[in-house]
């Protein structure tokens, strides 16, 4: 068993399906982009609900996350293992931001939404900090590449022709 699947099956042991939806969207290391695919195919969850708890937990973590991390950039860079791993997020985070520094705003909103290892709502946070955002635009930006990543993870596990029955007519 892998340790995604160990994490699964501990907190289910522990938690209501839905609390554990919305625990995963909030470890870092599964944000919404397995929060979704686990409601709806391991969970049964209908898309909608799926959906919701995903961005929920996703989103919980941002603003306490980016307040640690302007007042850890201030205060822990200075210690040497959290200095280090520090430096270490910053760096990978930088290296792939060259959409934040180019577009601003978007560019941050742009990054968050690619459902892809290394991006999401955390990452965002670390890029926001690299590049002097304000609170509430990182939080603005946080929302809506959470809400975009949601959408494209909820397209692939066919959880949007449940929200729009319109379109499972048309695509049929």
């Amino acid at each position: 068993m892998d340790l995604k699947s160990k994490i699964i099956a501990f907190l289910v042991g522990l938690f209501s399906k839905e609390v554990v939806v919305v625990l995963l969207a909030m470890l870092p290391i599964f944000e919404l982009r397995l929060s979704i695919p686990i409601a709806m195919l391991k969970f049964n969850m209908p898309a909608g609900k799926a959906f919701l708890l995903s961005i929920l937990g996703n989103m919980l973590p941002v603003i306490p996350f980016l307040l640690f991390l302007r007042w850890a950039v201030v205060r822990l860079e200075h210690l040497h293992f959290l200095g280090k791993f520090l430096k270490w997020w910053f760096k990978k985070a930088e290296g792939k931001s060259k959409a934040i520094e180019t577009y601003g705003f978007w560019g941050l909103v742009i990054f968050i939404a690619i459902p892809l290892p290394g991006t999401g709502a955390w990452t965002g946070c670390v890029a926001a900090t690299l590049f002097n955002f304000k609170l509430f635009r990182a939080t603005i930006a946080c929302l809506l590449g959470v809400l975009i990543a949601g959408i494209i993870v909820l397209s692939l596990c066919g959880g949007l022709t449940q929200l729009l029955p319109f379109l499972s007519n048309k695509c049929v």
